[in-house]
């Protein structure tokens, strides 16, 4: 009995290591620590594909965290308020991305929600991101398809989580001001895919 225990476990472990080792983990450094990104390339291949594209090349190495929305400063007349960190390569309005510009998945086709410590793309209009990215603190539903945030009702292309390290991004957040747009960004190190889901 003991060594059928034996034969059975031994293809069961094997197969939970390959789920593991089938999770995509990408690894952000920053000053006030790291946070660790799963993505879903199963419910948002675009997005996901787009993402890695840019982590593997290199390109989100030296970006920024350069804008910090939270609850004090939005105007008033804001409807629909949000708390997010906005990170990425932090391109001149006048320098295009190295990439094109993807479609959009909304949340409606990947059946992904903004949720505390989504990982998400920022736009301007449907089919314009690229290589700029935020992350939700706290539930943040008026970002999904159909929400009011953006008046077009497309939502946002919602595709990773964070998965540790959510301190580091609270961290962050919390280094926000009067102004949404930081004078000083806050530089990000290496971002680069991991096998690990601690930082």
């Amino acid at each position: 009995m003991m060594q059928r225990r034996h034969l059975i476990a031994g293809p069961m472990l094997a197969w939970m290591s390959d789920l593991a080792a089938a999770e995509t983990l990408v690894r952000v450094e920053t000053p006030l620590g790291a946070f660790v990104i799963a993505v879903d390339p199963a419910r948002a291949p675009v997005t996901v594909a787009n993402f890695l594209a840019y982590v593997d090349a290199g390109q989100l190495d030296g970006g920024s965290v350069y804008r910090i929305v939270n609850l004090a400063n939005q105007t008033p007349q804001t409807k629909h308020r949000i708390e997010v960190v906005q990170w990425g390569m932090n391109l001149p309005d006048n320098q295009p991305p190295p990439r094109p510009a993807i479609a959009h998945e909304t949340t409606r086709q990947t059946g992904l929600k903004h949720l505390d410590m989504t990982v998400s793309m920022a736009r301007n209009a449907p089919g314009t991101a690229a290589a700029e990215f935020f992350i939700c603190i706290g539930d943040q539903p008026s970002l999904d398809f159909g929400g009011g945030r953006n008046p077009d009702g497309q939502g946002f292309a919602a595709f990773g989580q964070v998965v540790s390290g959510q301190d580091a991004v609270r961290a962050i957040h919390a280094r926000g001001g009067a102004e949404q747009f930081l004078k000083q960004p806050i530089a990000i190190g290496k971002v680069a895919r991991t096998l690990q889901r601690n930082p």
